[in-house]
């Protein structure tokens, strides 16, 4: 038996997970993850991107890191701040077949110092 045709072929799952405002691992939601989600589904859709899927997800367990998302199915992670962010990885990394490696996570990464 083999494996039905995936229903996207690019999915993004970006945290919008909240927590309290005093928590020490902090949250997407509360570093404006669900605007600039809303504005990745928008800008996706205007740039006529196919099979694309951007969906809020719960916590991916690296909200210290966030705003964060991972896209599949090649389970590459991003941080990002801004719009800007979200439009380069769209364009690069959805659209292109490419990789934004200035905001790609790793594992072990720490998280970002205090301005």
């Amino acid at each position: 038996m083999t494996d039905p045709a995936p229903y996207y072929s690019c999915h993004v799952f970006a945290c919008t997970n909240i927590r309290p405002k005093d928590h020490p691992r902090g949250s997407c939601a509360r570093k404006g993850s669900e605007q600039l989600r809303d504005f990745m589904k928008t800008t996706a859709k205007e740039m006529g991107l196919k099979g694309v899927r951007v969906n809020s997800a719960g916590c991916l367990d690296r909200c210290e890191l966030g705003p964060t998302m991972v896209i599949y199915p090649e389970g590459v992670w991003y941080r990002y701040d801004t719009e800007a962010d979200l439009k380069e990885i769209l364009e690069t990394h959805v659209r292109d077949g490419g990789r934004v490696t200035r905001l790609m996570l790793r594992p072990g990464d720490d998280p970002p110092k205090a301005k």
